[in-house]
């Protein structure tokens, strides 16, 4: 948990850092958004490999080399003069990042029973939250009094400690994987591992899994990691401290809705995907409201409100992983929470590129032109949104499928009016 909170810290120290970054590289918009299409573009392309190798050699050995990395990238970060050696080590940091979360939801998946299973996995976000807390306003005031330089390697240097951490308390009882001996060996695991991510992927539990984390964590993730402060900065008038505090207030709000999120769906889990569709649809109708009905001077209550209900995605994100859980085999289970991982930072880059290619057609990061490129957060998020309610229909047909059969399922399904008729081919 002390590793996820750091790589969440990492992964969100642009949050507040954006503008001082635009000036320190003496870049555009546009190529602010590359940072976090380098670093989440890797994390969501690293998920798969990820997910077989914490299945391969166990969640010890993948945490450690997880938390050394993120330190080196972090060192890297806060010493590199040019923006291109500051692209590698954000792109570095996404690396170790990407290897994290995964080795946390492997070791408890294989400590805890499915009830427990779910509120760790909250308590694990809310440690994350953590870490977005120390990305916000205290992270701010670092960098205001003791510059990026020392900001960024006290952060790294935590993170070399967390590895050492894991080496003095983690035991893994995994026992270390066959060594590959020839071509012939590294081209049968290769097939394995595609067969594992195709066994995955074509479950319906695993792709409703996918399109939750995708419609639930894509504007959250994106105004965390990027574009929130920004947007309160030039849009709603906030300075940086103040910025700082909204996006540290929606973090508080995720924190405390972790862990009743994660009880809700441990005793009640025909809940999960409703609530993640009321969190979804009424984020994108909150966003509409503020593009569409305040003009160019939305009342700050309003857009304080909606970055509280917009953090809400986080928590909700974490659904995802009990369907995974519930829908695969305890010995791919890497492997499919890999793939379902992908999902919600797909959509954050997405919409982090997006909304800055949005900014550069436009003239420049001014209030007028966020208003229009948050635009691009809602697109993204509705589209998740109406694919997770198809994926739902066909994961309910699925499983009144095997009721019918008579074999056992996750959860019991009651037949309404609006399921489809039989299991989709």
């Amino acid at each position: 948990m002390l590793v996820y909170l750091l790589a969440v810290l990492h992964r969100s120290s642009l949050s507040v850092a954006g503008l001082i970054a635009e000036k320190r590289f003496g870049i555009s918009p546009a190529e602010l958004s590359v940072f976090i299409f380098l670093q989440l573009g890797v994390y969501a392309a690293m998920q798969v490999p990820t997910g077989v190798l914490v299945d391969r050699y166990g969640p010890r050995r993948i945490l450690v080399t997880a938390a050394t990395i993120m330190a080196a990238a972090q060192l890297l970060f806060a010493s590199v003069p040019s923006y291109p050696a500051a692209l590698f080590a954000r792109a570095l940091l996404g690396c170790g990042d990407a290897m994290t979360f995964i080795s946390v939801l492997r070791f408890t998946a294989v400590h805890f029973g499915p009830r427990r299973y779910p509120l760790l996995v909250a308590l694990t976000g809310m440690a994350g939250q953590v870490g977005n807390v120390a990305a916000t306003l205290p992270f701010a005031l670092a960098l205001r009094h003791v510059g990026w330089g020392v900001s960024f390697a006290v952060a790294g240097g935590l993170s070399a400690l967390a590895a050492v951490g894991v080496l003095l308390v983690i035991d893994d009882a995994n026992l270390p994987a066959a060594r590959i001996r020839s071509f012939a060996h590294l081209r049968d695991g290769v097939g394995l591992v595609w067969q594992r991510v195709r066994g995955a992927w074509s479950l319906p539990g695993t792709r409703l899994g996918f399109w939750v984390h995708f419609a639930s964590g894509s504007t959250a993730n994106a105004i965390g990691v990027l574009w929130g402060s920004p947007y309160l900065i030039k849009v709603t008038g906030f300075g940086t401290t103040g910025a700082g505090a909204v996006l540290m207030g929606g973090v508080f709000v995720a924190v405390v809705a972790s862990p009743v999120i994660g009880w809700l769906i441990g005793h009640r889990p025909i809940v999960r995907v409703p609530l993640a569709l009321g969190v979804c649809a009424t984020t994108v109708a909150g966003w509409v409201v503020v593009v569409s009905a305040f003009g160019y001077d939305p009342p700050r209550g309003y857009v304080v409100a909606l970055f509280l209900l917009t953090a809400l995605g986080g928590p909700t994100s974490m659904i995802a992983f009990a369907l995974a859980r519930d829908y695969n085999h305890a010995r791919a289970l890497g492997t499919a929470s890999g793939v379902v991982n992908v999902g919600g930072f797909l959509a954050a880059v997405l919409i982090s590129l997006g909304i800055g290619w949005a900014l550069d057609a436009q003239g420049g990061t001014s209030a007028h032109n966020l208003r229009w490129a948050v635009l691009v957060a809602v697109c993204v998020q509705l589209a998740g949104t109406v694919r997770m309610a198809v994926w739902l229909r066909r994961l309910r047909a699925f499983t009144l499928g095997r009721q019918q059969r008579g074999e056992d399922v996750p959860v019991q399904v009651v037949r309404r009016r609006w399921d489809l008729p039989e299991p989709p081919l």
